[in-house]
């Protein structure tokens, strides 16, 4: 049995042990933040290539999520494993979104443009089956959004867990802005530089219950005007209308408020058909009271 005098001393031992760990553990972040931000995107994507080739697709998750929230431009090969990832947790829209968001991006010489490929073939295949799947024997097609599109409400708790979020809210924010990092509007639609973001591009938040919009809109000069839009949720339809017009390449989403221009899009429709779609359940979500589950 250990006398008052060796407990007090192997107590404050323990303590100081555990405190050191615990510096230890803290500056680890610390340093991570100290990289720039190009470094930090390379190391995450690093990280990225290395969970996705042992299949550790929770891992591979976390990386991805951090590498959406940086406002920097990120590599082709962001969108080839956004797209591996959301392929391997079902939801065929945003894989298909964004694996046609590298091979736009990376072009035929791209590492991954042959699998990117196969594998766009291969969730049109999933996909015509799944609507398939639906028919009644009378030939007609029941919606199949909520077995293709992964925000519905029974798809929600699988949506949590891809992008670790604590409540549907944080889930459904995540999602539409890694929808909307592939939709960017572009002036030329035939040259796609890696090293250069979208001319029109947007990021969503959530600020005291109502929605803020940021449009960051590059110039010719390649400056840069920010503006930002404060939606208020209440008393608004929560599925947002949206079209597209070829003759200008664009699509657009209308603010629910008064019918005017909210997004200017690249000419996607099944992306741009997405996007409204999660804006809605987003704001459908906020209507709902401040819980956010």
């Amino acid at each position: 049995m250990l006398s008052p005098g060796r407990f007090s001393l192997a107590s404050g031992r323990s303590l100081m042990a555990g405190m050191a760990m615990a510096a230890t553990l803290a500056a680890f972040p610390a340093q991570g933040q100290s990289l720039a931000p190009e470094h930090e995107i390379r190391r995450l994507m690093l990280a990225t290539e290395e969970a996705v080739a042992a299949e550790r697709w929770g891992e591979a998750s976390e990386y991805l999520n951090r590498l959406q929230k940086m406002d920097s431009e990120k590599p082709a090969d962001y969108f080839f494993y956004r797209g591996r990832a959301m392929l391997q947790a079902g939801h065929l829209n945003e894989a298909r979104a964004a694996l046609e968001a590298y091979v736009s991006r990376a072009g035929v010489d791209g590492q991954h443009y042959q699998q990117s490929l196969k594998l766009i073939t291969d969730i049109e295949k999933q996909s015509r089956d799944s609507v398939r799947a639906l028919a009644n024997a009378n030939g007609e097609v029941r919606e199949p959004v909520a077995i293709i599109e992964p925000a519905g409400g029974q798809e929600l708790q699988s949506l949590r867990q891809l992008y670790l979020a604590s409540s549907d809210r944080e889930a459904l924010t995540i999602h539409l802005n890694a929808l909307l990092e592939t939709a960017g509007w572009r002036r030329d639609k035939t040259v796609v530089r890696l090293d250069r973001p979208a001319d029109i591009r947007y990021r969503v938040s959530v600020v005291d219950g109502n929605l803020n919009i940021q449009e960051i809109t590059r110039n010719t000069d390649d400056t840069t005007v920010q503006k930002s839009v404060s939606l208020p949720v209440f008393g608004v339809n929560p599925q947002p209308r949206w079209d597209c017009e070829p003759v200008v390449g664009a699509c657009w989403i209308y603010d629910p408020r008064d019918g005017s221009r909210l997004f200017q899009l690249a000419q996607n429709r099944n992306q741009v058909n997405d996007i409204a779609l999660t804006l809605g359940r987003l704001i459908r979500n906020l209507q709902q009271g401040s819980s956010g589950s």
